[in-house]
């Protein structure tokens, strides 16, 4: 049985990615930084259907927890087929007011912590392995200001993605990312004050559900993502189309 850790995974889009997984028969794990009852709610969610799946505390600034997350991962589970790069932030303000520690943070979280999770899964992970990179829709496009740090964070996922694919490719491992558009969760939910602004964006005129972004996660982790490396995909609602 294969084995997924997704960053992230203890609300909004890493916590219907993991459940998503678990419903093709993958073993989870979870990391969150801080919401332990919410990790163990979907967790516990997880394991009412019949899954398996623990959660790891793992602040996405720290390095050694990160290393810690995959250890545990295959102390439980023996192993780590999938890892779902999920984990992230959500700045949002003049370009003039970004601190250097906001600045650092976003960073660390968004393509520090991807790359070290990669690093550290890499040697545990054999041929038919799979890292799925959460990107943003505004690494397409930006279409109003306050954005310039958020966009720029998760840009360096385009370059991780490719360059794993590449290196990783002769392993039989694929590497791809996902852009989603303005999705309902917490950090952006459907019925806030941007909501109705963020949804004319779309061709579609309307938010995703977090749902919908883990169903082209599973497609990526599935059977018929074995072909598809080193390639971006938007789930945006045609927010850049």
């Amino acid at each position: 049985m294969r084995v997924a850790l997704v960053s992230g995974g203890s609300r909004g889009i890493g916590a219907a990615i993991a459940r998503r997984l678990a419903r093709d028969g993958i073993r989870v794990v979870i990391t969150y930084a801080s919401a332990a009852d919410r990790a163990q709610e979907v967790v516990a969610a997880i394991n009412a259907a019949g899954g398996e799946a623990v959660a790891v505390r793992a602040e996405a600034t720290d390095p050694a927890a990160l290393r810690a997350a995959v250890q545990r991962a295959v102390e439980v589970f023996g192993r780590v087929d999938i890892l779902v790069n999920n984990a992230g932030v959500a700045p949002f303000g003049p370009v003039e007011q970004v601190t250097l520690e906001e600045l650092d943070r976003t960073m660390a979280i968004h393509a520090r912590a991807s790359f070290l999770l990669a690093q550290a899964v890499v040697p545990v992970m054999g041929a038919g392995g799979r890292i799925v990179n959460i990107g943003s829709s505004l690494v397409e496009r930006v279409p109003y200001g306050g954005w310039t740090l958020y966009a720029m964070s998760k840009s360096a996922l385009v370059g991780l993605t490719k360059g794993l694919a590449r290196e990783l490719g002769p392993r039989g491992i694929t590497v791809n990312l996902v852009h989603p558009g303005s999705t309902d969760t917490e950090m952006n939910p459907a019925d806030g004050p941007d909501a109705e602004e963020e949804r004319a964006f779309t061709a579609l005129g309307r938010y995703l559900d977090p749902e919908d972004v883990a169903e082209t996660v599973a497609h990526l982790a599935g059977p018929g993502g074995r072909n598809i490396t080193g390639a971006a995909f938007l789930v945006d609602a045609g927010t850049v189309a």
